[in-house]
């Protein structure tokens, strides 16, 4: 039996937004139920993100660490960042996040998988790429301010991730997402047989 996610979208009888930020807002939607009652749902409304795992021939993958204040810690992440234009392309965005982040350009390009971050509370969808065949980016360095001045960047081993994310000791969701989807690829179809990079994302759709 095959399951898949479905749209569908239940009667909203009144919105709002109580709260909008520079990135993000949230708004609080009157939900009609399935036995007819009204509810109110407070959710976070995002523009959406991409994300890149990174690998070169050693089997290592870029990977940086910056402090998110919002859990109190300095995390070990893939490079990622917000989809900063309606419609952009998701290949775009991401190719100039590992650009800004890593400084480092790819060759090869796919889909590794689609995600809702926080479905529950946050309409945030990420698109996680694999990005192979890494040289280093030409041209200048990225100028990094706020939390990102200070990011460590390393290349790790994905057998050393994939340790630390089943040992409780890697929380970033993209990082763990990403590092574990690479392995089922791996053990199933293979990664040649992952979406290619300019695949549908009805989450966020885009222009080619």
């Amino acid at each position: 039996m095959t399951i898949r996610d479905t749209a569908e979208e239940w009667e909203i009888r009144a919105t709002e937004t109580p709260f909008t930020g520079k990135k993000t807002s949230v708004r609080t939607d009157e939900v009609v139920m399935p036995d007819g009652s009204v509810v109110r749902r407070d959710y976070q409304v995002h523009p959406g993100s991409v994300a890149v795992l990174a690998l070169d021939d050693e089997d290592r993958v870029t990977v940086l660490r910056q402090y998110r204040h919002p859990v109190r810690q300095r995390l070990w992440e893939i490079p990622a960042g917000l989809l900063d234009v309606p419609g952009e392309n998701p290949l775009h965005a991401a190719q100039r996040e590992l650009y800004e982040e890593a400084h480092v350009k790819a060759e090869d390009w796919r889909v590794l998988t689609d995600v809702y971050t926080t479905p529950g509370g946050c309409d945030e969808a990420v698109r996680i790429f694999l990005a192979r065949g890494l040289s280093e980016a030409e041209g200048d360095r990225f100028t990094a301010e706020d939390e990102e001045a200070d990011m460590e960047l390393r290349r790790v081993p994905l057998d050393d991730l994939v340790r630390g994310v089943l040992a409780g000791e890697l929380h970033n969701n993209c990082l763990v997402v990403g590092v574990l989807s690479l392995v089922a690829a791996r053990a199933g179809d293979g990664v040649d047989a992952l979406r290619p990079a300019e695949a549908e994302w009805p989450a966020r759709p885009f222009e080619s």
